[in-house]
């Protein structure tokens, strides 16, 4: 029977939740226990498919097709095991739930409420496919005290008396704030986080305290007084210079053996933890260093290309160079040429990520006009592919109004809104009126590659599964056109309908892809793109 580990946060957010229950589980792994992470969401909406990448970062999409928090994506980083659907849940797919079977009368005329409907579902979430597990790590999005949480809160407290004492433990991320006009670490705001989850019911046993300053013995025996820990379970979190410098921090600090303290479980020797060692080995002690320009429309906030980013740091691992990332708004270059110039030249590579919309299209064309004719390293994920094929018809395939019809009507579609395509499951159609919400292509798709192309040769195979989130397709009427200005069509889907990789073989290093490869991508195993990317950005930066 897999033993559960609820986490929860307090005093304020953005505290790391993620990034600490991912750690803690990579933790477990190192000492051999099988792991899977899941992540409660209190908002209302069914999914993040929807909203703005300003609003909650990055839209995680795992093989099958959930689209899912960011935080996900630390899990899969820091572990390795696949997410799925199973492993997000929000409120409103709570919700959406428990109103379908009512209308379907499936609660016999039963007067729906939270308790028990509600609670009984989150339940049977964080229960769902755990036999094979050894923990099961469950993270309530939020801050204990938001009404949105409430339900969870209390679902975790009935599971805690169902499953039984030794099976199931609360972890709450707390702050400790420094107030340098005094010189000291406060550890008030703690106090009453922990007393406001206990008053719901739920007792911490052990408290991660993330604070800017080394907590002092002291203060860690105090904040075990009034929290009814004991002090071995008041674990300190100080910022470190890498995230993946995190697990080794945490475990220097007990984490791992008081969580398997507080299941009296015996800590048997010391974890296997050569890989995270390796890890930060490359990234503190880099044999070089490499610019890449990420030519974007949501580069105010970076959450939005989280596991881009990451990713870039990873092929940077595979290197062992350190990736300096050069965040340029897409926008610049729209009206205003004489800036491409001065922001991409210091750069050794370009990449443009995916986007939704019109907004900042011009300047990324600009930008894959930039890299193809001055030879520099150019990537482009998705929207970034799109772009490099309308770049590609206007300025070699004299297609001079090439364009997308996700910006409008166009003569040209030269990328268009997919309406059929093959999935999983057979068949796949959807509206261009239908709802936004789940409708795009989603989630791991097979594509075939041309076994002469560079994409091959990178990847060493012909046949890759990848992860898809998006509406439009580059459009096959064109292929003939394009290839005659020298982008190749190096991949397509098994059934030869849907374009997945162009590429330039005359370029140093040109490559767009459909998908999304950062998805994939953990610093213990490099996405080979990224790595083979990062490659050629390391020869670019010797050429300047």
């Amino acid at each position: 029977m897999a033993r559960f580990i609820f986490i929860t946060g307090g005093v304020v957010s953005s505290l790391g939740k993620g990034l600490m229950a991912a750690s803690l589980a990579a933790l477990l792994q190192a000492r051999g226990y099988r792991v899977r992470i899941r992540k409660f969401d209190p908002y209302l909406n069914v999914d993040p498919g929807t909203m703005s990448p300003y609003q909650h970062g990055e839209v995680y999409v795992t093989d099958d097709g959930a689209e899912t928090d960011l935080d996900l994506g630390h899990y899969e980083r820091f572990t390795g095991v696949a997410s799925r659907q199973s492993d997000n849940v929000t409120s409103g797919r709570i919700y959406k739930t428990i109103i379908e079977r009512e209308r379907r009368g499936d609660y016999l005329g039963a007067t729906v409420q939270v308790i028990p409907h509600v609670t009984d579902a989150i339940k049977a979430f964080a229960r769902a496919e755990t036999d094979d597990l050894d923990f099961v790590l469950c993270e309530i999005g939020g801050t204990v005290g938001d009404i949105e949480s409430l339900p969870f809160i209390e679902a975790i407290r009935q599971l805690k008396n169902e499953v039984g004492r030794g099976q199931a433990i609360s972890i709450h991320v707390t702050l400790v704030p420094y107030i340098a006009a005094a010189g000291e670490l406060k550890t008030k705001p703690t106090q009453h986080s922990v007393r406001e989850l206990a008053a719901l019911g739920v007792q911490p046993d052990v408290l991660v305290c993330r604070c800017e300053q080394p907590l002092p013995a002291s203060e860690r025996a105090k904040i075990a007084l009034f929290c009814n820990v004991p002090a071995s379970s008041v674990i300190p979190a100080l910022d470190a210079k890498s995230i993946y410098a995190v697990p080794l921090q945490y475990h220097a600090e007990g984490l791992d053996t008081e969580v398997l303290r507080a299941f009296g479980l015996e800590a048997q020797g010391k974890p296997d933890l050569s890989r995270w060692q390796h890890i930060v080995d490359a990234l503190t002690n880099p044999e070089g260093e490499v610019t890449v320009g990420v030519v974007g429309k949501y580069v105010g906030l970076q959450d939005a290309y989280k596991s881009l980013n990451e990713a870039l740091v990873h092929g940077g691992i595979a290197n062992r160079v350190k990736v300096n990332i050069r965040w340029i708004d897409a926008e610049l270059f729209e009206g205003n040429k004489s800036e491409i110039a001065g922001q991409l030249e210091p750069c050794d590579a370009i990449l443009v990520p995916g986007a939704f919309g019109e907004r900042g299209a011009e300047g990324k064309i600009e930008s894959v006009r930039f890299a193809r004719e001055r030879e520099i390293p150019y990537f482009g994920i998705c929207f970034g592919m799109q772009m490099a094929c309308v770049e590609g018809a206007r300025d070699l395939s004299g297609i001079a109004d090439a364009s997308s019809t996700e910006f409008g009507p166009t003569p040209e579609p030269v990328v268009g809104l997919i309406t059929e395509w093959m999935g999983r499951d057979g068949l796949e159609k959807r509206q261009a009126s239908g709802d936004l919400g789940g409708t795009m292509r989603l989630g791991a798709y097979e594509a075939r590659l041309d076994g002469n192309s560079v994409v091959a040769s990178i990847y060493g195979s012909d046949t890759i599964s990848e992860r898809h989130r998006h509406r439009y397709e580059v459009n096959t009427g064109y292929k003939e056109a394009l290839e005659k200005g020298g982008l190749v069509f190096s991949g397509m889907s098994p059934d030869g309908t849907l374009p997945e990789i162009v590429e330039r073989p005359d370029h140093p290093w040109f490559v767009g892809v459909q998908f999304h490869p950062e998805l994939k991508s953990k610093p213990f195993d490099p996405h080979p793109l990224f790595a083979s990317f990062i490659g050629a950005a390391v020869k670019q930066s010797r050429l300047v």
